[in-house]
């Protein structure tokens, strides 16, 4: 499978659309897999970018 980069606006985007998620009580595994994401790559972006607050 060929890789993707994703843009920081992108990460800022699925990190937001995960935290509704969460909300809603999904694991993050199940949330990882929405965003066609590995759950390492989800959690490697929620401990770089997890912080930020992009725009909105």
């Amino acid at each position: 499978m060929a890789r993707r980069k994703h843009t920081p606006d992108q990460i800022l985007a699925k990190l937001r659309d995960a935290d509704v998620m969460l909300a809603e009580g999904l694991p993050p595994a199940v949330i990882a897999k929405k965003l066609e994401l590995s759950e390492q790559t989800y959690h490697r972006w929620r401990n770089q970018y997890g912080g930020v607050k992009g725009p909105r």
